[in-house]
């Protein structure tokens, strides 16, 4: 139940054209529909101001499918799918009104661009293979009302690539640095600017780097001040984090 719904409810009771008892029942059901294999939260978007988000990875398409219904009957628009496979997709594609981006796997049923925060999010990757997470934050933050900048292939071991955009990182709100192999790029772009930097360790990189555990300990272990970390190749949750980020900070709230 969206925060409109409830302001309609109260209206009824002020008006009396609903009594306290009916109310009651309406909130009673309002915070979450079972569905036997999910128990998908509608009061997600009061308490968080988004929707439930489908992880979609080892779920069936038809569990996806049931998870997408229930939600369209609270929020008709923007329910993001992370870690959607191609087939699934197809599946869902013949059912709904969906966007796919095959690269990142996420599905955004009945996307609709909305942009509700004033800033700037800025995603920067050291290297092309670190593009598939880097647009699962993206994307994750362009469904949540954001502006995004893409900034691709601009990694340490050509330095000059990031420098050439410092205006670009300069004018951010939120910096989400998406990098492999050492993970360097969340340092370096932390001593540049003076916004919150999100780093993304991705498991990009040769043999040694142990499924980017490499890069998740050099950018915990970041000298840079201003600089967090969320897990390896967790686009989604650097995507949402810096949301709710650029939200406070236009005075908003998420």
């Amino acid at each position: 139940m969206k925060n409109e719904q409830i302001r309609q409810l109260l209206e009824q009771i002020e008006q009396g054209s609903l009594s306290a008892e009916e109310a009651y029942l309406k909130l009673k059901v309002a915070p979450f529909e079972d569905l036997g294999y999910a128990k998908v939260d509608h009061h997600r978007s009061i308490r968080q101001g988004a929707p439930e988000i489908i992880y979609g990875a080892s779920k069936t398409k038809e569990q996806i499918e049931g998870i997408i219904n229930s939600l369209l009957a609270h929020c008709p628009e923007n329910i993001l799918i992370t870690r959607l496979a191609p087939e699934t997709a197809d599946y869902l594609d013949s059912r709904f009104s969906l966007f796919y981006d095959k690269l990142s796997k996420i599905g955004i049923v009945n996307r609709n661009t909305l942009i509700t925060a004033p800033g700037n999010i800025v995603v920067a990757t050291g290297g092309t293979s670190d593009i598939p997470v880097a647009e699962e934050a993206a994307l994750t933050a362009e469904v949540l009302g954001n502006q995004v900048t893409r900034l691709y292939d601009v990694g340490v071991a050509g330095l000059h690539r990031l420098l050439s955009n410092m205006e670009t990182l300069s004018s951010a709100e939120v910096i989400i640095a998406v990098a492999g192999m050492e993970g360097a790029l969340a340092s370096v772009i932390g001593g540049l600017t003076d916004c919150p930097v999100i780093a993304v360790p991705t498991s990009i990189g040769y043999g040694a780097n142990f499924g980017g555990l490499s890069a998740l300990l050099s950018m915990l272990n970041s000298c840079a001040s201003g600089v967090s970390v969320v897990n390896i190749d967790n686009g989604f949750g650097a995507g949402y984090l810096a949301s709710m980020i650029n939200h406070r900070i236009g005075g908003n709230g998420q």
